[in-house]
């Protein structure tokens, strides 16, 4: 399994509850198109699947 996670903030969080909100804070993303390298770890794919409609990811190999 691949060491980390790129994740892209694609869709605004307008609209949407607070718990997904800081959701996003969470994962350290605040703005449209940014993205962060977070580990490849179980509490992070649970926060990545509780908002699957706002981001976009991809693993990361330890050497990209």
């Amino acid at each position: 399994m691949p060491q980390q996670l790129e994740i892209t903030y694609a869709r605004s969080a307008i609209g949407r509850s607070e718990r997904q909100k800081r959701t996003l804070a969470a994962l350290g993303l605040s703005r449209l198109h940014q993205t962060v390298v977070r580990p490849d770890n179980e509490s992070v794919r649970g926060m990545i699947a509780s908002i699957k409609h706002l981001l976009t990811w991809r693993e990361v190999g330890e050497g990209e």
